[in-house]
């Protein structure tokens, strides 16, 4: 269970991240920000995966550069279900997928699937 706080802390800390560095991307209030931090990642688990397959054509033709806007698409559509969060067109929803995505992806190098800080330690004997 702790995992999941974990990777929901992590989401929050992208869309703060997206906030404070892209211009257009709004969210009012710390409720707001880890709301909406659920609400990204019940999105990313339900409605992605059914994206992501019925794009998968347009997605290969890309070499995967698609997914980057099946990303903005979703946070788009986080930004329309939430009040208090509001995003100004789709290049601000491209960047913020951007900034998200990266938080994402370098928090996942220090936290293991169990939710827990990994650190690996290399003992070099003589």
């Amino acid at each position: 269970m702790s995992g999941f706080f974990v990777r929901l802390l992590i989401a929050a800390l992208g869309l703060w991240l997206a906030q404070a560095l892209v211009p257009g991307v709004e969210i009012r209030g710390a409720g707001t920000l880890l709301v909406a931090a659920l609400l990204l990642g019940l999105v990313n688990a339900v409605v992605r995966p059914l994206v992501v397959i019925l794009t998968l054509p347009i997605t290969v033709v890309t070499l995967g550069l698609f997914l980057w806007v099946v990303n903005a698409m979703m946070l788009a559509l986080v930004a329309a279900l939430l009040v208090g969060f509001t995003l100004s067109g789709f290049g601000s929803a491209l960047l913020g997928a951007l900034v998200v995505s990266i938080t994402g992806w370098i928090a996942s190098w220090y936290v293991g699937s169990s939710g827990r800080f990994e650190v690996i330690i290399v003992e070099r004997r003589l």
